[in-house]
């Protein structure tokens, strides 16, 4: 699995797209998390179920499909 999640927009697997626009850690676990947007609302999304399969309709597809590229999420220092 790629572990890359670039800034743009993405496709959910139950058809709406959102917006990525950062990452951020649990301020306790260090757990990343993927910030993103969708119908006006800010949410956060642990970066492993942010990339996974998931089964939909017999099939395993992505949680989220890449449409389109902002560029790269800043890199940990």
């Amino acid at each position: 699995m790629e572990d890359v999640v670039l800034w743009g927009r993405y496709l959910h697997y139950k058809g709406h797209d959102c917006v990525v626009i950062g990452s951020a850690f649990h301020s306790e676990t260090l757990e990343e998390f993927v910030i993103y947007t969708h119908d006006g609302k800010l949410w956060a999304r642990p970066k492993n179920m942010f990339l996974e399969t998931v089964e939909y309709k017999g099939q395993t597809v992505p949680r989220f499909k890449f449409i389109e590229s902002k560029g790269d999420m800043p890199t940990k220092n």
